[in-house]
């Protein structure tokens, strides 16, 4: 049973800053911001290296303290033994707190990025900061499944094994009209491109954000609500959104909106295990994680059932058998 608690991971955050980073693109960006934490035990080799790391990756726009949802699974024996493994969690390229739109006050004309990027900006920061060039393991939600994919793709040998929670190797279908939705009402707002908030962009991020509502918690959930608490919950989902930067939100959309690793998941040497949720609405299991699984050798899927929908990984202690079989054949020792 863990002992911590959410305030405990927000409280761990550090900062480091690198020279410059390259974009895919060409652009450069000197004093490069990276907001991360840390939290484990690392174990070092005989060349005095960090052996046992595994990274964290959150998913769209969320930082460093998204690792929190593994915090039920981090006590002595349990699956993510805080005394056999060293995490390291950072806010993603493009995340506020992290080099981003909004943290760099470049707004709207911050670099376009992409997963790729994500992927570069990590792996610098971790070669820089820990002289890390190899990882034991990643872990990946939702947007960062992506990042892990991508790693594993660009970088065969960088990481042992990588974990892909409700994610796909694809955005397309309903994901990418949402996305595509999300973008032209951001663009629709002729206040975008002063690259200063104003209240008429404050609306509008409002109701982009709203726009994905619906992709939260499974179809269940959502209709054993009455309408009234619906209407509350929908309220307060909107409320919250406008402490996003809209500039953050519409850079890290266009990120997600054209990743496609299809034809490269044949590439991927990493041990995988692909986690779905069969109420998710954002990656339902048949289109998504079981064709992802058919096509990555040494992958194993598992597809949990819950109305918590995209948001599953936050029970994920109720996975604790299957993760445990799958580390089982790795030891960070």
């Amino acid at each position: 049973m863990t002992i911590y608690d959410e305030e405990y991971f927000i409280n761990k955050k550090e900062y480091y800053t690198l020279d410059s980073f390259e974009f895919e693109n060409g652009a450069i960006l000197n004093d490069v911001k990276v907001e991360y934490m840390t939290f484990g035990t690392p174990i070092y080799d005989d060349a005095g290296v960090i052996k046992n790391a595994i990274i964290y990756c959150h998913g769209s726009l969320g930082n460093y303290a998204s690792m929190k949802k593994i915090a039920p699974l981090v006590g002595k024996n349990d699956v993510f033994d805080e005394n056999k493994y060293f995490f390291i969690s950072l806010s993603a390229l493009g995340s506020p707190g992290s080099c981003s739109p909004s943290t760099t006050d470049l707004k709207n004309k911050f670099p376009k990025y992409s997963v790729r990027d994500v992927v570069n900006f990590q792996k610098k920061f971790l070669a820089e900061k820990f002289n890390i060039g190899h990882v034991l393991g990643m872990i990946g939600v939702s947007m960062g499944g992506f990042v892990c994919l991508t790693s594993a793709i660009e970088y065969p040998d960088f990481a042992d094994f990588i974990i892909c929670g409700v994610s796909s190797y694809k955005v397309a279908g309903h994901d990418f009209i949402l996305s595509r939705f999300v973008n032209e009402i951001i663009e629709s707002d002729p206040d975008y491109n002063k690259g200063e908030l104003t209240y008429s962009l404050l609306r509008t991020l409002r109701i982009a954000s709203l726009a994905e509502f619906n992709f939260g918690l499974s179809k269940r959930a959502l209709r054993e609500m009455s309408n009234v608490e619906l209407a509350a919950e929908f309220e307060n989902f909107g409320n919250e959104s406008i402490e996003t930067d809209i500039y953050d939100l519409k850079y890290c959309n266009e990120c997600c909106m054209y990743f496609d690793v299809e034809d490269d998941l044949d590439r991927i040497t990493s041990d995988v295990l692909i986690i779905s949720c069969k109420q998710d609405p954002h990656f339902p299991p048949e289109l998504d994680a079981v064709p992802m699984s058919e096509m990555i050798k040494n992958s194993k899927l598992v597809i949990v059932d819950s109305d918590l929908g995209h948001l599953c990984f936050n029970e994920l202690e109720v996975l604790s058998d299957e993760l445990n079989e799958f580390l089982g054949e790795f030891d960070g020792s």
